[in-house]
């Protein structure tokens, strides 16, 4: 198969503390490991000592109305450096107040943690495009917002057809002009949870949302990915699908 012009990016959305809020970015660093910045810290159940302790919003929603801010100047990475709460209250990030309020929201304790390679659910990019998110809107009935999919890199493809990632996987994704740019190679389509349904700025919940995704595709919208070749991210640029 030969390469071909899928679009442009339309959105990049950095998210630092899983299942928090994210940024919009007009530019990224993408590196080995993801996006710069991205999924680095999280909370961990103490009382979970399965594979999967994060704390994230299928648990406990409203973490997706905290917004972390700030930048430290001290990390090698781009990361926050305090949290407001849905309550409008403003903690720095690594503080015990936060902790403990996370903590009595969830019902158990938890702490943060930081890995360098990120937490990720499958792998350290997710995409999906417009097109996608645009049908699943059309057949439940709403206008969904974006952030609702959680994505990395949001591409604006020339077609209409929702859910033609389905079959970038096995290929890669080229970013910017030439071939010596950031690439991802898709490596499984990203199948979904409950957080779907998940309004990101009340944590309300509409079920229609996830039901549709169910309905339409098997419970599969978008794409995960890993990266191939570090480079930077810009709204804007040309997404090429190679071999």
């Amino acid at each position: 198969m030969s390469q071909r012009e899928l679009g442009r990016i339309n959105a990049i959305f950095r998210y630092p503390v899983k299942s928090m809020a994210g940024a919009l970015l007009e530019v990224a660093r993408l590196g080995w490991h993801g996006l710069e910045g991205d999924r680095r810290l999280a909370f961990r159940r103490l009382n979970d000592k399965s594979a999967f302790p994060w704390l994230t919003a299928s648990k406990l929603p409203q973490l997706l109305c905290y917004q972390p801010f700030g930048g430290d100047g001290h990390t090698p990475e781009p990361l926050p450096t305090h949290v407001r709460t849905p309550d409008g209250k403003e903690y720095e990030l690594r503080s015990n107040e936060l902790r403990e309020e996370v903590s009595l929201r969830y019902g158990s304790d938890v702490e943060l943690m930081n890995l360098k390679h990120g937490i990720f659910d499958e792998a350290s990019i997710s995409v999906i495009s417009l097109s996608t998110v645009s049908g699943i809107g059309r057949e439940c009935g709403r206008d969904l917002d974006l952030r609702r999919f959680r994505p990395n890199i949001v591409i604006e493809t020339d077609s209409i057809e929702p859910f033609a990632e389905d079959s970038w996987v096995g290929r890669s994704l080229m970013f910017g002009e030439g071939n010596n740019g950031a690439a991802v190679r898709v490596t499984m389509k990203d199948e979904r949870c409950v957080m779907v349904n998940l309004d990101p700025d009340t944590a309300e919940s509409d079920a229609r949302v996830m039901k549709t995704v169910v309905r339409l595709n098997e419970n599969y919208a978008g794409v995960y990915g890993t990266v191939v070749r570090v480079g930077e991210l810009r709204v804007g640029q040309v997404v090429t699908l190679g071999e």
